[in-house]
């Protein structure tokens, strides 16, 4: 190997000598298809599957259950073993029921309400409650590319002194997030995150006190880990973009710190309202930051000056889309701050997560002089693929 001491990293580097062996970037290139095998048909999906939140009220004898959920994946019956819509075998009839109008979804939904309230299973002192559905609001069709969340209202009467509380959704609806509300002052009093067909733990109704700051903590901690790792691979692809043109651990933690701080800061200053924009321009925005870092990945070598600003403006962005989720999920008034950080410190450990398992499938590599030809590239090549198909459909061309 020649070394040029006045000559680029890149030059430094050149092989002279015999070539290596070919059996360690052929598998490395053959781990990379695999892998980009196994992105693909989540790349193609329309919509994340998202957990559905239940917000409860007890007033008297009466309980109402607030449901939040994507309405048309659970009416074509695609449950949690597809991270996306479009990983389902139902992916066409979700496709139609996502353009119907209202009324007409609504006149669909009706045909399988008895079906969808016996897969609700809400027990007061282990005694199932029976729901009557109340009301449903369905929104407008608006961008198809993004999920449309409506509203079922669902009512039941319960004894006079309840005192516990536990909720189950059938598996095919996917995990929920449960919420107990006190009526007087609307603060959340219980809460717990519900792994699809799973119960959760027991909540009090009897002594309605507010949920301890730890409980909200650990609770937006899974909430922002799981958003990340399993089902952000949006964020995940773009820290694996900022993971193939670093060469030293430094150099990418100084990047990912970047981009916390950024995300950080949008999504703090969205979630108290003083900054917002539709997610019909978020998310092809962050489609488009994916794809430039792939495509800059592709035609340098090295880190440039204007790098740090690019990833802090792309940060900016991404905390916008973190910033939906947690609007859809909702924050408790007397626990937002530490659900905030809670959330954050999630979407940290799941980026963690993701760089670390980039160092296990190619830190040894990183160093050979065959990685930049057998990873670097080819994967930065399907990485802008998948952005550019995002970016296509997100913007209503696909």
């Amino acid at each position: 190997m020649t070394v040029h001491a006045d000559t680029p990293a890149v030059a430094r580097l050149q092989w002279t000598g015999p070539r290596p062996p070919r059996q360690a970037p052929l598998r490395a290139a053959v781990l990379l298809a695999a892998l980009c095998g196994w992105l693909w048909p989540l790349a193609a999906a329309a919509h994340e599957m998202r957990p559905v939140i239940a917000t409860v009220d007890v007033v008297g004898e009466r309980i109402e259950v607030t449901m939040s959920l994507n309405l048309e994946a659970a009416m074509a019956g695609i449950g949690p073993e597809h991270e996306n819509t479009a990983d389902s075998p139902a992916a066409p009839v979700y496709d139609r029921l996502r353009r119907l109008p209202p009324a007409d979804l609504t006149r669909e939904f009706e045909q399988m309400r008895q079906q969808f309230l016996g897969d609700v299973d809400l027990a007061i002192d282990e005694a199932r409650v029976a729901l009557t559905l109340a009301g449903i609001g369905v929104p407008e069709v608006g961008d198809v590319a993004l999920p449309r969340i409506s509203e079922l209202t669902l009512t039941g009467t319960v004894p006079e002194t309840p005192r516990a509380l536990t909720f189950r959704l059938a598996r095919g609806l996917g995990d929920s997030i449960l919420r107990i509300r006190d009526p007087g002052t609307g603060a959340i009093v219980g809460t717990d995150y519900v792994a699809a067909g799973q119960i959760s733990v027991p909540l009090a109704l009897d002594t309605l006190t507010e949920t301890s700051w730890r409980a909200v903590f650990v609770e937006y901690l899974e909430v922002g880990f799981v958003h990340i790792v399993p089902k952000g691979l949006d964020h995940i692809l773009f820290v694996i973009g900022l993971f193939l043109l670093s060469t030293t651990l430094a150099t990418l933690l100084w990047q990912v710190s970047i981009f916390t701080v950024a995300h950080s800061m949008t999504l703090a200053l969205a979630t108290l309202g003083y900054v917002e924009l539709p997610a019909s321009i978020v998310e092809p925005l962050i489609a488009a930051s994916i794809a430039y870092i792939a495509i800059e990945n592709l035609f340098t070598t090295r880190l440039s000056r204007w790098r740090p600003l690019v990833i802090f403006g792309f940060g900016l962005l991404h905390g916008l889309g973190f910033a939906g989720v947690l609007g859809e999920i909702g924050l408790s008034p007397a626990h937002f701050v530490t659900a905030l950080v809670g959330f954050n410190l999630g979407v940290e450990l799941g980026q963690i997560t993701v760089i670390l398992a980039c160092f296990l499938v190619t830190g040894l590599a990183m160093r050979r002089p065959w990685y930049r030809r057998a990873i670097v590239t080819p994967a930065s090549v399907a990485i802008g693929m998948i952005a550019t198909y995002w970016l296509i459909e997100r913007t209503g061309l696909l």
